[in-house]
Formats: C-alpha cells, structure tokens, sequence
C-alpha cells in the first residue's frame, strides 16, 4: 500500500506492531520507523500543530513527505528487527539525521581461546570468532547472558589465560560460580562440552533449559523465597521473548523503485531564473567524524533521476581537523580539474549542501582551476533556504514546491551517498581493529603494518612470517611470526548464527 499524504485517515491504519515507511515526491524512502500501534504512531506526524512546534528535523521530515506506507508484523521484536533491515538496505536520510548509529546487541564466542568465554558485541568483526544475534532486547539479553553463564559455569575472567594472580584473586571460583578450568577442576574437553551445550542453547535449543528455571521456580517459592522466585521467571520469559518466537521472513520487505519527476527540472529553472533548464545537477556533501575519515560524494542528477553511473566519492587528503569549508573546496577542486583535463560536459547547475560558506569555499574551486561560470547554488538544511552567489537573501520556497522536493532529493541522495562511503571506512577501521588484539603490537607497529599492506584482508594474504617482516620496517621474524599465526588462529569465517 502506498498513499498519498493528504489521503491520510487514521481509520485506514490498523492498531498493530509494525514499520512504516515514507517516501519523498520521487518516491524515494526517506524514514523508516517502528511502533507497536502504527495508527497511533504514523498519526502524530500529520497533526497541523507538528508542522509548527516540532524541531526543524522533524518539521523538515513531514514537509518532505509525500506518500506513505506500512507493514504489520506480529510483535515489538519483529518491528525492531524489521524497522533495521529496512534501514540497512535503504539508509534513509532522516534516520541517518534523527537517530544514533547504535546498533542491536550480539553475543560473540571465541573458538581459538584456550577456555572461551560469552561476550557482548555490537559489530561483527573480521575474525574467527561466533556471533549469534542481533537480539533486540538489549537488558533482557544481559541477563539471559549472565543466567547462562552461571547454568554452564562458565569463565567470566577477562584474560585469555589466567595466570597466578588472576587465579588468587577469582571471585568467581571462590563462590562456585565457574567450573575452574584454568586450575585443571575440569578438563579442556569437559570445558569444551559446556561450551557446546552453550551453543546449542544461543542457536535456540533452550528446552532443557527452561525446564530447569521452572524447576528452580517452583522449588524456591516452595520455600517462600519469592526475590530468587521472581528471578527465575524473570530470566525464564527473557529467553522466552529471545528464542521462543522466530523472526519470519518478510516477504513485504522489499519496495518498489520510484519514478522520477521530469517536470521539476522546468520549475526549477523557473523558480531559480536560470537561463537554461537543469537538466544535469551535480552535488556535493562532506562526512567526517571531528575530521576523522574525512569524505566527500558527489552525486549527478540527469532530468531529474539519479544517474548513478556518475556518481563520484573523495577521500579528502589536505584537510586536517574538522574544517567542512576547506574540504568542499578540496573536492570541488580535484572534481572540476577532472572534467576540465578530460574536456568532459559541465554540469548544469552545481549545488552545495550547505548555505554561504560551503559557496564560498566551492566558487574558490572553481576560480582556482579556471572553471567557466556555471549557476551554483547552497541548500541549506535548518529552513530549507536556497543560497545564490550575488544575491544577499536566500530563495525561500514553498514546502510544496516541486522545484524544493527535486533539491532536497539531490541534496538528500548526496548525503547517503558519503554516509556510506564514512561507514565502509569506519567498518574498515574496525575489521583492521584485530590488530589491536595482538599482545605487543602497540600502536606504531599498526601504522607501519597498515600502510604497507593497506588493510588486514591483504595482510592475512602474505605467504609467510618472512613475507611480512621483509616488507615491514622494524618487525623482525619473530614478531612478524606472532602476527602469522595469530591472524591465521583467528581467521575469518563470514558466518552469523541468525536466531
């Protein structure tokens, strides 16, 4: 189903869990949300006074849209875990605006420890180790982790092999809440078989183990201990709520592409006076982190539609700190030198996401590489002001305006499009973490490592301890042997036990 805005009667929405999805005038998605009653939830964006009062992201959402639609689900769990594949696939630019980055819990085993142990994790890492998840319900998976723990006797030491003092100083041995296998109370393969017995249970065979709570319920309520009774029951419904409902399949998941919008090109031209039509639009953004990672995209726009083929994406070199209008004229820079070399068309109109500084820093460029005069313009997000070089007041269009919804939709693809570029790096950053892992790599050693070979997946590619040490200054044969065999220890296996 998918309505238009001004078709929206809260009798066609029914009172159940799901997700909702808006999309903009090119029928793009825009925002994905959840709600455990979507009636209730999808129609406090369109009450007049939410346009007026609420703050300018959530005033510049409702004004962008202009359909809707929605998927029920059979519970909270299921709009959770639906609302984040929708996300994933669709990275809609106000999700990216009005939420954090944080993800769903996992719980991750490592199979080379000598005696592994049940760990928290929130992102899947290039390495050998088990990740069962995501689980929605961050609290009621803690202590579903920590009953487990306790059931299996299980270490909960946070070093890989305990030494002397870590043995003297183990709370948990001393009050029988680990089986002690590093003091030899159970062997490697007795150790291994409660490990085993844990897997089985994180993958969902949690039978044996909900018989135990009940049993455990029953027998300290008979005794009138009704805090350790309430316990159980607690930790028995956590692992109900986590295991007992599987996650369907949703079929409906998938939405329909959208159709561009031709017209706007003209009303655009009209709405800005510009001397020829638009039909190619080239943007820029920029992404960064406190100038960490920095980004730049840069997206092109042929009558109307997104022209993929075309898009570019920068890693900004000359930049240091958090300086957005020195990196808008890096990336303008290195783009229009491209096309003026190669003697390659113009764009139409350059735009900018941003208001006087980000033109400034843009026209710059331009002047520098000796680019021919171009019209150029800065969307600035808070009011959704249109920024033109020469004229001291901003364009002011309609919410309506066919001309803004093509703007915004430009400005809002460039925006994903260096979003996913600054993630890919991040996730880089975090798989090339194992590293860290390593006892003794220290910091320089990384930098060194790194910008030989680039990224982990191409040091785990050398041959020998030798081939490593040969091309690394100051990593030597035995260390470049430590680095080997812990990397092939530890080596990436690509599987997630889904629940």
């Amino acid at each position: 189903m998918s309505l238009k805005r001004h078709n929206f009667y809260p009798g066609d929405i029914p009172t159940k869990p799901g997700c909702y999805i808006y999309r903009d005038i090119f029928g793009k998605v825009i925002y994905v949300g959840k709600a455990t009653n979507l009636r209730r939830r999808m129609s406090q964006y369109f009450q007049p006074s939410r346009e007026h009062r609420a703050d300018p992201k959530l005033r510049s959402l409702i004004n962008t849209i202009e359909t809707w639609e929605f998927i029920t689900v059979r519970n909270e769990d299921e709009a959770l875990v639906l609302e984040t594949h929708l996300i994933k696939e669709y990275a809609p630019h106000f999700n990216i605006l009005m939420r954090d980055d944080k993800r769903h819990l996992m719980l991750k085993i490592d199979p080379a420890e000598k005696f592994p142990r049940l760990k928290m994790a929130r992102l899947k890492k290039d390495d050998s180790c088990l990740y069962f998840g995501p689980f929605p319900k961050g609290g009621a998976l803690k202590m579903t982790a920590e009953f487990l723990v306790h059931y299996l006797k299980l270490r909960t030491c946070k070093v890989a092999e305990p030494g002397l003092q870590d043995r003297k100083h183990c709370l948990a041995g001393a009050i029988r809440d680990c089986c002690r296998p590093c003091e030899g109370k159970v062997t490697e393969e007795e150790y291994q078989a409660r490990i085993d017995k844990l897997i089985a249970i994180l993958n969902g065979d949690i039978k044996e183990v909900r018989d135990v709570l009940k049993l455990k319920m029953k027998e300290v309520a008979e005794k009138q201990q009704f805090e350790k009774a309430a316990l159980y029951r607690d930790v028995s419904a956590n692992i109900e709520s986590l295991y007992a409902r599987k996650i369907r399949t949703f079929e409906n998941a998938e939405l329909p592409d959208s159709a561009p919008g031709p017209a706007s090109v003209a009303d655009l031209q009209k709405a800005l006076k510009l001397k020829d039509l638009p039909n190619t639009i080239e943007c820029f953004d920029i992404s960064n982190i406190s100038g960490t990672l920095a980004v730049a995209s840069l997206v092109h726009f042929t009558n109307g539609a997104p022209d993929k083929a075309k898009y570019r994406r920068f890693r900004i070199r000359t930049v240091t700190g958090s300086n957005d209008f020195a990196m808008m004229k890096e990336a303008v820079s290195r783009h229009f030198t491209n096309l003026l070399e190669k003697k390659l068309p113009l764009p139409d109109l350059l735009m900018v996401d941003g208001g006087k500084g980000q033109i400034s820093s843009a026209i710059e460029a331009l002047i520098e590489v000796k680019c021919p005069p171009l019209p150029l313009i800065g969307l600035a997000e808070r009011n959704e002001e249109i920024y033109v070089p020469g004229r001291s007041t901003p364009y002011v269009l309609p919410r309506s305006s066919r001309a803004l919804k093509l703007l915004q939709a430009v400005r809002d693809e460039a925006h994903r499009f260096a979003i996913t570029y600054h993630r890919n790096l991040r996730l880089d950053a975090i798989r090339n973490s194992i590293l860290d892992e390593i006892p003794g790599i220290g910091e320089a050693r990384k930098t060194a490592i790194l910008k030989e070979f680039g990224s982990v997946r191409s040091l785990r590619r050398a041959p020998s301890p030798k081939a490593i040490a040969d091309r690394v200054p100051g990593i030597g044969i035995e260390f470049a042997t430590i680095i080997f065999d812990y990397l092939k220890k530890h080596q990436p296996d690509g599987k997630v036990n889904p629940l």
